[in-house]
């Protein structure tokens, strides 16, 4: 296996990956082996008919499908790990050449976790809540009457700073996997509603190409504040105890709930969602 390295100006990583034609065989012998030995074939009992014979009925391109399915993923750890990279999403695969008696090659299109580079955005926080610690006569009983509200607004405030001043490129392959994320929940959404697609976006007055640059923006959006509150974590310092994931599980109501939450996975998930909630609530003190 030999693997090829390109990092793109969109944050997406390509690896190109050749597989030399001698495993290809290797994996198609065996891969019609495990076929051979569940075929059902009439005038022999299962896994006894002529390997020759359940190649002929299956076709060569059916064991190549196989083939292909097995390959894949062993051949992209192994580049992976030949490249020293970390992606954190499942690669995109696209077929090059799988022609027979040739080295095969595939691109895996894929991303690592971008760089987030915070800049000075304590400052302009600290300039965009500002106006709010200016006292005015009567805004006391203002700020009491409307304190979620201006709570509200402090945050968006808060992530609307931090979306123009920290830099991080997002890459393209991140988005379009959130995007589809979304777009897939919508649809649910509007599937439950006795509604099709067509008639949702009638209702809008848009068209399918103006509904996903909208929800390319907030998926790219959510993951730069997601990516940004996390190094914000990072450098704060904000650590969650064992003792606050747990208390955090036990205030869910429902124990079925309860004990879907008490994985290593979802324990993890939570202490990122505690740290982000400190990180935000430290933001709003500034």
């Amino acid at each position: 296996m030999i693997s090829a390295l390109s990092k793109l100006p969109n944050g997406n990583v390509e690896l190109t990956i050749t597989i030399p034609w001698k495993r290809v065989k290797e994996s198609y012998q065996k891969t019609l082996s495990g076929l051979t030995q569940k075929a059902e074939i009439k005038g022999f009992r299962k896994g006894k008919a002529p390997a020759g014979l359940v190649e002929e009925k299956l076709g060569k391109s059916a064991v190549f499908e196989e083939v292909l399915k097995t390959l894949i993923p062993e051949v992209y750890l192994e580049a992976i790990k030949e490249q020293k990279i970390r992606p954190i999403i499942n690669p995109q695969i696209k077929v090059i050449s799988l022609e027979e008696n040739k080295d095969w090659q595939i691109q895996a299109t894929t991303c690592e976790l971008p760089e987030v580079k915070l800049g000075e955005y304590k400052g302009e926080i600290r300039k965009a809540l500002a106006a709010e610690k200016i006292w005015v006569p009567g805004k006391e009983k203002e700020e009491k009457k409307d304190s979620q509200e201006t709570q509200d607004q402090r945050l968006q405030k808060v992530f609307s700073v931090l979306l123009k001043t920290v830099s991080v490129n997002i890459p393209a392959i991140l988005i379009q996997d959130e995007t589809d994320r979304l777009l897939s929940r919508l649809i649910e959404q509007v599937n439950r509603l006795g509604l099709t697609i067509e008639k949702y976006l009638e209702s809008l007055g848009k068209t399918s190409e103006q509904l996903r640059e909208e929800y390319q923006k907030q998926a790219e959006d959510s993951l730069k504040l997601e990516l940004v509150l996390s190094q914000i974590s990072e450098e704060q310092k904000i650590t969650v105890s064992e003792e606050e994931v747990e208390k955090m599980i036990k205030a869910v109501p429902d124990e079925k709930t309860q004990k879907s939450f008490d994985t290593p996975e979802q324990r993890a998930y939570i202490r990122q969602l505690l740290r982000k909630r400190i990180a935000i609530d430290n933001l709003l003190k500034l």
